[in-house]
């Protein structure tokens, strides 16, 4: 873990004294190509179109990884998996799309194992137990909604603009396209936003043996 994602920022705002903690946000001593990882994504989407999970505006999904033999397990809503929200001024608390089994998602899909993502994909599996890898699509001018996921989640950036932060509680930040990797808390409530005017696209993968302190 880079030591700098633990560091403190102390705002005076106001003249009181505002404390960011930017801990869940993790960046690792890994860091790939970013050259090889836009020419990978030109290449899927030649011949891939993205999935929107069932209908959501503004998101798009292509799964790297799917349960062995089985390509009905990376469609519509299995594109997105559970999460929980809360939609409305109740403040309740409720849990949108369908439980997904992360652990059985170990095969990588042959029709990309001529890309850069293969390569990518084997050195992550080699230093974390991963669930669902993904190529990820936020589209401009648009933002996920307020919500938390079961596990924790890798992110590569891909294509990115200053406009597109990622929120954790009452912390924001750009995760710049540069071919580092993070892993993020996505157990707290969070979302992310693209306010530039081109496409967000992050390879993001669920990581089920990584522990938040």
């Amino acid at each position: 873990m880079d030591t700098n994602s633990k560091n403190i920022v102390n705002l005076n705002l106001k003249r009181k004294e505002k404390i960011l903690d930017f801990s869940d946000f993790q960046k690792q001593n890994i860091k790939f190509d970013v050259s090889k990882l836009q020419e990978a994504y030109r290449q899927i989407v030649k011949t891939k179109k993205f999935d929107d999970g069932g209908g959501i505006s503004h998101f798009g999904a292509i799964c790297l990884t799917r349960k062995p033999g089985d390509p009905d397990s990376v469609k519509g809503s299995k594109a997105r998996g559970i999460y929980w929200t809360k939609p409305d001024k109740s403040g309740e608390e409720v849990s949108r799309d369908i439980n997904i089994d992360e652990s059985e998602y170990s095969e990588f899909i042959p029709d990309y194992e001529n890309t850069y993502f293969k390569e990518v994909f084997d050195v992550l599996s080699s230093k974390f137990k991963l669930g669902r890898v993904r190529v990820l699509l936020k589209e401009p001018r648009s933002t996920l909604s307020w919500h938390r996921d079961p596990e924790p989640r890798l992110h590569i950036p891909i294509i990115t603009n200053p406009g597109c932060l990622m929120v954790i509680d009452n912390v924001a930040k750009h995760m710049p396209a540069d071919g580092s990797v993070w892993i993020t808390n996505n157990t707290k409530y969070h979302n992310a936003f693209n306010g530039g005017e081109e496409n967000r696209v992050h390879l993001v993968a669920c990581v089920l043996d990584y522990k938040f302190n």
